[in-house]
């Protein structure tokens, strides 16, 4: 059966990572000269602690070349084919490590490396729906093509509380910081052709604004594939996320409501209190 591989920025659960049998290669964080692997060695939790206490923002780092060439050379080892997803090349290094791994290995075909475009559980449900394909049966280059055809098909959007870590990232202007905070707005980022972009601002408290988020996405949530829906965030209240997962199960669309928690790579720049819904349109 075809192996499934992700990076670590994919937040799945240690549930859904064991029902899918994944392998994870965990990106880096780096926290002043300390480094630590993403889901492995830090929680968002020590991170938030140590941004607030520095006034800065962890870097982040692709996965190592050594350990993607272990993990691959482990599945060929047992004449397993593999299909390997990596965040958006747009913002990360991590695919040309994979492939410079697989080549280094004179992979060919053995090795499917997919750039996904897209960040956290929006990889999450392409990595989901490969798995389900090669537990099926099909081999690594059809699930690569399958999975070329759904990417432009995910939806992955989130809110955030806070505009600190995404102006100590760089992805926010001091004046827009600023402006942000004093008129407390919230933007909401939206993932697309593999970049991040503010599509809406609310203001107000923020669980009137994930009201507000997930109740202007009805229409499209309602012609979504219905296999599955998530729910990731980075730290919310559980009222918060119960009202999210209240409002989907009340749609009745969905087959499982998925809930999960954003990692350290995604917490370093979205920051505490952001939550997004992500899904698959049905076209």
């Amino acid at each position: 059966m075809v192996k499934i591989i992700a990076d670590s920025t994919c937040d799945l659960s240690k549930e859904l990572i064991e029902k899918y049998d994944i392998d994870i290669l965990p990106l880096y964080i780096r926290l002043g000269d300390q480094e630590y692997m993403d889901g492995k060695q830090i929680a968002p939790d020590e991170i938030y602690r140590w941004s607030d206490e520095n006034k800065a923002t962890p870097k982040t780092a692709a996965c190592s070349l050594e350990h993607a060439t272990e993990m691959f050379k482990k599945y060929l080892a047992q004449e397993r084919e593999i299909v390997c997803f990596s965040i958006s090349g747009e913002m990360s290094t991590t695919g040309n490590v994979m492939r410079m791994a697989a080549e280094g290995l004179g992979a060919g075909k053995s090795i499917q490396i997919i750039d996904s475009a897209n960040l956290s559980t929006g990889i999450g449900l392409m990595v989901i729906e490969a798995a389900c394909m090669a537990q099926a049966g099909r081999n690594a280059e059809e699930i690569a093509l399958e999975i070329e055809k759904i990417k432009p098909r995910v939806r992955a959007s989130f809110v955030v509380d806070t505009l600190t870590y995404l102006h100590r990232g760089g992805r926010c202007s001091d004046m827009a910081a600023l402006f942000g905070s004093a008129l407390k707005l919230h933007p909401k980022i939206e993932v697309s052709g593999g970049k991040m972009a503010a599509s809406k601002k609310y203001r107000g408290k923020m669980t009137q604004v994930i009201r507000h988020y997930v109740t202007d996405m009805e229409a499209e949530l309602l012609s979504a594939k219905p296999d599955r829906v998530f729910i990731t965030h980075s730290g919310c209240s559980e009222q918060d996320i119960q009202m999210v997962y209240d409002y989907l199960d009340a749609l009745g669309r969905f087959s499982e409501i998925l809930i999960t928690r954003a990692g350290g790579v995604i917490s370093s720049h979205c920051g505490p209190g952001t939550l997004g819904v992500l899904y698959i349109s049905e076209k």
